[in-house]
């Protein structure tokens, strides 16, 4: 399967930001995903309290599943209309503040009082700008839009982010869900992600 056809492929910040603003996102799932539903136990591990992360995390329904859970969850997202939507849709009251590290970028975070059982905050920004002096480390990462929404030159960066600064320990797990078609039929994204490649990203 050749992916020349999509290996120089750019999707700009603002694209994504007018797929948001066009109602252009057939990427959510408004049920959750039902692979995490079957493969929970593999990123939970027996663990209870997971601080786990969602990389490009729109405003999927799985944070709130989680976090209803005991779970800690962080997200992070370039459109702020998403997150919003995020909070909105589950009801859920919500404060922002400014990410001084990060220049423009904001935290949603959900209050504290409304939100007893876990707590959920996502930041607006580029993921590329996050590091784990500002949002920690993670047990886990659910990564069901993350590595077949960016750039493919972009892969190695966002594996080598999430892998080698992001995760707490060896013990940290990762749920990567791609999907697979011919490149040559489809522009993308979502971007085709060969096994091989996959395989090449993680080691």
């Amino acid at each position: 399967s050749d992916i020349g056809a999509q290996k120089d492929k750019v999707v700009t910040e603002e694209e994504w930001l007018q797929k948001w603003e066009m109602g252009n996102i057939g990427f959510h799932k408004e049920q959750g995903h039902p692979l995490l539903q079957k493969y929970l136990d593999v990123l939970l591990n027996g663990r209870s309290g997971l601080r786990i992360f969602f990389p490009l995390c729109g405003k999927a329904v799985e944070m709130k599943w989680l976090a209803d859970m005991g779970h800690s969850i962080v997200g992070v997202e370039v459109s702020e209309q998403a997150l919003k939507e995020f909070f909105a849709e589950h009801s859920l009251p919500y404060h922002k503040e400014p990410v001084p590290e990060i220049l423009g970028a904001k935290k949603l975070q959900a209050c504290f009082l409304a939100f007893t059982s876990g707590n959920i905050s996502l930041y607006c920004c580029s993921i590329y700008d996050l590091s784990s002096s500002i949002v920690g480390k993670f047990d886990g990462v659910w990564d069901r839009g993350a590595l077949v929404a960016v750039n493919p030159r972009d892969r190695q960066r966002l594996v080598t982010l999430l892998c080698y600064c992001l995760f707490s320990n060896k013990n940290s797990s990762y749920l990567l869900v791609t999907v697979s078609y011919d490149p040559n039929k489809h522009k993308g994204p979502p971007f085709y992600v060969p096994e091989s490649e996959i395989k090449s990203l993680f080691g």
